[in-house]
């Protein structure tokens, strides 16, 4: 009788995950996908606004678009995921401080999005996932 409600929290831990992978990863994806759409802009505002620290403005912009476009694409998957939550976790630390002003709103977003990132790093994927189905595999393989 108790294993029922055991498996079903086991679903609910796993859909929890999978829902926090795609929240966040959308989050990211969008932030990158605009920064392409008008690369002066996203240049001008790392030179303007965002002032990220010990990087040069060129630099900077590249190394986070990058991480919105790549990562996310990984926490999709639920490949590689500790690693994609713990670069996503540098790129959201790094948008928080390199703004002078952030909006409150704005910086609830921001932890959310942390906190979410924590969980990732923490607990993994889940089994709904790459990670999560090639753990099976390699648990498959040793019985």
């Amino acid at each position: 009788m108790a294993a029922a409600p055991a498996a079903l929290t086991s679903q609910l831990r796993w859909l929890a995950l999978l829902l926090a992978r795609l929240h966040v990863a959308q989050v990211f994806l969008l932030s990158g996908l605009s920064k392409l759409r008008d690369w002066e802009i996203t240049l001008a505002l790392f030179q303007d606004e965002y002032h990220v620290p010990l990087l040069p403005p060129e630099l900077a912009a590249w190394l986070g678009t990058a991480g919105e476009l790549l990562l996310p694409v990984l926490l999709i998957l639920g490949l590689a995921t500790r690693f994609a939550a713990a670069g996503l976790s540098v790129v959201n630390v790094v948008a928080v401080l390199s703004l002078a002003e952030i909006a409150p709103a704005a910086l609830l977003g921001h932890q959310l999005w942390g906190t979410l990132l924590l969980a990732l790093l923490l607990c993994g994927a889940g089994r709904w996932s790459v990670d999560g189905w090639r753990a099976g595999l390699t648990r498959g393989a040793g019985t």
